[in-house]
């Protein structure tokens, strides 16, 4: 049976901590050995750190036998007096980031990713980060730029055989539902908005996937770590979504993990699940830093969960109403 769980890439961009590059390439060979077929990476995680390592892997197996995915939207120039530091990423290569959804931009962002990746095609390409969370007040210019050029150029990497599928990966559900208004699109990633925590995007985008064949992966299924480690004996500053997790949030995972407890059921077991009960989601993406961290998820990812435990939720308005449950 094929493993519904995909690595994704950015803790090997050397995300809050740097790794060395042998301990990226050990994540990389344990997934693809337990049977890991989804492989995302982007230009993003540490300027193209994340992709040279996937590409350092991708050497030693049969490009055939996995999906591999990476995105555009943002092109890397070399500059070697550029800070090491960058965002959330720490120690990345000597580059920096441009937006540029413009037709040009996303080609030459493909090329470079390929060179990076050392392949000549890419399963999947996402348009990157083309919402109000990343732009701001710039967002409706980049919306333009998103529909106007880089899908109809992404559309013609397709025809060509560069790609083989076109969609959008974002953390806002609600660009996407624009998206979908004017364009087509394959598949979409959406991070953190359909999770045992946050189901914001299931009123809305979820049934709009479903009308048009779009086919879901969603990433941050543990919302940037609150649902991995829980509330209670969390050691770290609690993250939802990158930042400071707001008081609403911890007291809505508090509950989850009070139930949790109750059922003895793992509350990374539960985040793990819980998405992939919807019928669009084909995938959930896990990021890692190491092989027990991995190997975690895979075991998370079979745990037996009795149905009384999501009855439990539905019960008590943690699980939205019409959200499935595994």
């Amino acid at each position: 049976m094929r493993l519904r769980l995909g690595l994704g890439g950015a803790p090997l961009g050397n995300m809050y901590a740097a790794i060395s590059d042998e301990q990226a390439h050990s994540v990389l060979e344990a997934a693809f050995a337990d049977g890991c077929r989804t492989f995302d990476t982007a230009p993003h995680y540490g300027n193209g750190r994340s992709e040279e390592r996937f590409g350092n892997f991708l050497t030693g197996i049969d490009r055939d036998a996995i999906v591999l995915s990476t995105k555009v939207g943002r092109l890397l120039e070399p500059d070697t007096g550029g800070p090491r530091n960058f965002g959330a990423y720490v120690d990345v290569l000597p580059n920096r980031q441009r937006f540029d959804y413009s037709a040009t931009g996303v080609r030459r962002s493909l090329d470079d990713s390929a060179r990076r990746l050392r392949v000549e095609r890419i399963d999947i390409a996402y348009v990157h980060d083309c919402s109000a969370m990343t732009h701001g007040d710039n967002a409706a210019l980049v919306l333009r730029d998103v529909l106007d050029h880089a899908l109809p150029e992404l559309a013609r990497l397709k025809r060509e055989r560069r790609i083989g599928k076109v969609g959008v990966a974002v953390s806002d559900w609600r660009v996407c539902v624009d998206i979908l208004r004017h364009a087509d699109l394959d598949c979409l990633l959406i991070a953190g908005r359909y999770t045992l925590l946050d189901q914001s995007a299931l009123a809305q985008l979820l049934p709009l996937c479903e009308k048009r064949r779009v086919r879901l992966a969603i990433g941050g299924p543990f919302n940037s770590g609150i649902l991995a480690t829980g509330v209670a004996n969390a050691a770290a500053p609690l993250r939802f979504n990158y930042e400071e997790a707001p008081p609403a949030m911890v007291e809505r995972a508090r509950k989850l993990e009070v139930l949790c407890e109750r059922f003895e059921v793992p509350l990374r077991a539960a985040a793990l699940q819980f998405p992939l009960a919807h019928g669009s989601v084909d995938v959930v993406l896990v990021g890692v830093k190491t092989i027990a961290h991995w190997r975690d998820a895979c075991a998370k990812l079979e745990h037996p969960i009795p149905q009384a435990f999501w009855d439990a939720l539905r019960s008590a308005q943690l699980i939205a109403e019409g959200a499935p449950t595994p």
